[in-house]
């Protein structure tokens, strides 16, 4: 049956069909096993083992592969748990708690009176302030999710006492760690936009030389504003209720911080930044995450904001708080290096080509769809866009699109899964920080919400991109 140029009658079904692929069975696998309130990390070897299996891997194949990309997230794993006590390190100064305090102290102040004006003004002050840093955290100060741990544990009480939806702060912090690399040739958008998705399309076969790449993911950049505006102003804009409770593995107790304990954190926090900025502009392939927390640990000991004896407590508490996130960036390598040796990616865009073939419209909308699935699975945008940017630019050359539309609809692809995905570090991140005192759910208040208000406007503003550069 040739349907190039538009829609047979029986095109619908026999995509439908052509859609039974391995690698989508085993991300929908990992979702429903996932929504179904099974362990992530459990999920995702389940997932793969599904995957696996149907790509005709066998048992062995398919663990094999899996095993092999264990040791690729390891150093990934060791990173955030450092960084766990590194940021419970902080939170033991007591820096944190000084903020919290301050803006407490503020709500005390206009208890009554004008206290829903105030509170209206503080919840938005306290929005943009986690928006902020979240932007910066990729590009002025690239520490990624690293400032979550520091920043939003010690918070908590504050967004208690505002009523704030902690869906909507999950949001918020999703939109400024995923837009801003997606359009911002600074930081880790430096390496997402030039080292990573111009230079695979260029490797791929088109020239992209003389591209305002910001000009060209502007249009998919605005899906996302709108998926935050949405939460913001309609989803999430109704107070929600929380208990007041202590925060999980909070045994350390954070003291009435002194002025020198904050200077001293400042200190190692300014210092543990400027590791990671002197790392990465270095060209070094060195990991400045690990570097520097290393040192800010080791400031933290020597200046005695953190007791010897008291060392081995805090260490434990931030590594075990960041220990989920590590196992599941572990586990999602696993899951990244099954799909890539299934060689099962290719044959599903192939279906894109064969029954879309001379409708540029429905092709584009499918290899977004496409772009969706796999990262949901690998829970990285950064691993995706080598995989899909050798198989799409062809495809995007055989259809006629224009080299700023076939950038725009592969960074965008490329993107899309990243909010919304169980094992993207920018969900785990979120829930790392909101669920401190075991009130907030990762799949339904992180997942579901950032897959709802960001995957779908994001599609949709691609889609977009593709018809109109």
């Amino acid at each position: 049956m040739n349907v190039k140029g538009g829609l047979g009658a029986e095109a619908p079904y026999g995509l439908c069909l052509s859609f039974v692929n391995a690698v989508v069975i085993s991300v929908a696998v990992m979702l429903l096993l996932a929504l179904l309130r099974v362990h992530v990390v459990i999920a995702l070897f389940i997932g793969a083992l599904a995957g696996g299996l149907m790509a005709g891997m066998g048992l062995e194949g398919t663990m094999l592969a899996f095993e092999s990309g264990l040791g690729d997230g390891a150093k990934i794993a060791l990173s955030y748990a450092l960084l766990g006590a590194f940021a419970m390190a902080v939170a033991a100064s007591g820096l944190p708690k000084a903020l919290a305090d301050a803006l407490i102290r503020k709500l005390d102040a206009n208890a009554d009176g004008a206290s829903e004006k105030v509170i209206t003004i503080t919840t938005y002050l306290v929005i943009g302030g986690i928006l902020a840093m979240s932007i910066m955290s990729q590009n002025l100060i690239p520490v990624h999710i690293a400032f979550i741990p520091l920043l939003i544990p010690p918070l908590l009480t504050v967004f208690n006492r505002l009523n704030l939806d902690r869906r909507l702060v999950a949001c918020v912090l999703t939109f400024g760690l995923v837009t801003t690399y997606m359009l911002l040739p600074v930081g880790f958008g430096k390496i997402f936009l030039e080292d990573i998705l111009l230079s695979n399309i260029e490797r791929a076969g088109l020239d992209t030389s003389g591209i305002n790449i910001v000009q060209v993911m502007a249009i998919p950049a605005l899906g996302m504003v709108a998926g935050l505006l949405i939460a913001v102003f309609i989803s999430y804009r109704k107070p929600r209720q929380y208990e007041e409770r202590p925060l999980a593995g909070g045994t350390i107790v954070q003291p009435t911080p002194t002025r020198y304990n904050l200077i001293m954190s400042i200190v190692a926090i300014v210092v543990t930044f400027a590791i990671q900025l002197i790392v990465q502009f270095s060209g070094s392939e060195a990991d400045g995450l690990l570097l520097g927390s290393l040192v800010g640990l080791g400031i933290f000991l020597l200046s005695g904001v953190v007791e010897w004896n008291k060392a081995d407590d805090v260490f434990t508490s931030g590594m075990r708080m960041m220990a989920l996130i590590g196992f599941v960036m572990i586990s999602a390598q696993g899951f990244a290096a099954v799909i890539n040796e299934s060689n099962q990616i290719e044959p599903l865009v192939a279906v894109v080509q064969e029954f879309f073939g001379g409708n540029k419209a429905m092709a584009a909308l499918a290899m977004l769809v496409v772009g969706l699935i796999v990262t949901m699975g690998i829970g990285s945008s950064f691993s995706t866009l080598p995989i899909i940017a050798a198989i799409y630019v062809p495809l995007c050359i055989s259809l006629d699109f224009s080299m700023a539309a076939t950038v725009a609809l592969v960074g965008a692809a490329g993107a899309l899964g990243d909010a919304g995905s169980p094992a993207s570090d920018s969900t785990l991140g979120s829930t790392a920080g909101l669920a401190a005192d075991g009130q907030h759910d990762h799949m339904r208040d992180t997942v579901i919400p950032t897959f709802i208000h960001y995957n779908i406007p994001l599609t949709a503003s691609g889609w977009v991109a593709a018809m109109v550069l």
